[in-house]
């Protein structure tokens, strides 16, 4: 077979040079396109590409699946995260070949809090590595139990508060339901506190959910309620 002749001005500076050869690396953007070839012609594959990845978080206390877009899939290939920071390595439990350009990666629970590039290797050798990232993190954990918070005498002035953990910063929020009335939660620390200043005039139990949410944008939800109550007012009149 007759070999197309590629002149200087069709290969782009240093780009193809023996170890590209050996070792399986000559991609297209190596060769200029007027040179009219591809490393097709010197029998080589061409690497896969990574678009995206959805989710980008990934609960580090179940796991989950990551859904990669890119192009060049051959199956079945291998799918790694590789930390940030350490260098660890965390192997995906399981890898489904959907086509050329989608895979599933199923990512293992334990696998160690902290942010990861997404690499995949093809059977060939030849690998891709995300230029985004993806985050491993534990979602927030209450440590207040559910249910009732204690209650508060009508007029007076109120202190409970309430907790969660996580591997980062918490804030919390009030997503249903109400708080008493002149009470409020402190975003950054779960405290409630303030002066009651409703209108009940009966004993009355607010009910509510708050939300933990931590950096990654992972969220625990909790129901809670505080009891607003009101003394007895006597009066009466003698003849």
């Amino acid at each position: 077979m007759a070999l197309t002749k590629i002149t200087s001005s069709g290969i782009t500076d240093s780009a193809v040079n023996t170890s590209k050869i050996a070792d399986n690396t000559i991609v297209d953007a190596d060769i200029a396109s007027n040179a009219g070839i591809s490393p097709s012609k010197f029998g080589l594959s061409t690497p896969p590409t990574l678009t995206s990845f959805t989710p980008t978080t990934i609960d580090d206390d179940v796991g989950g699946n990551i859904t990669i877009t890119g192009t060049g899939y051959v199956a079945i290939p291998q799918v790694t995260l590789i930390n940030t920071s350490t260098g660890a390595i965390v192997t995906a439990s399981t890898v489904t070949f959907t086509s050329a350009t989608s895979l599933t990666a199923g990512l293992p629970s334990g696998g160690g809090s902290g942010i990861y590039k997404v690499r995949v290797e093809n059977p060939d050798g030849l690998a891709v590595q995300s230029s985004s990232t993806l985050t491993y993190s534990s979602d927030p954990t209450w440590s207040t139990a559910a249910g009732s918070l204690g209650s508060v005498a009508k007029g007076a002035s109120g202190s409970f508060s309430v907790s969660a953990s996580s591997d980062s910063t918490i804030s919390y929020s009030v997503v249903s339901g109400a708080l008493p009335t002149g009470l409020s939660l402190n975003s950054s620390t779960g405290a409630i506190t303030g002066t009651e200043s409703g209108s009940d005039t009966s004993e009355t139990a607010y009910s509510f959910t708050i939300r933990a949410t931590d950096a990654e944008s992972q969220t625990a939800d909790r129901a809670f309620s505080i009891t607003v109550s009101v003394g007895i007012t006597e009066g009466g009149g003698f003849n």
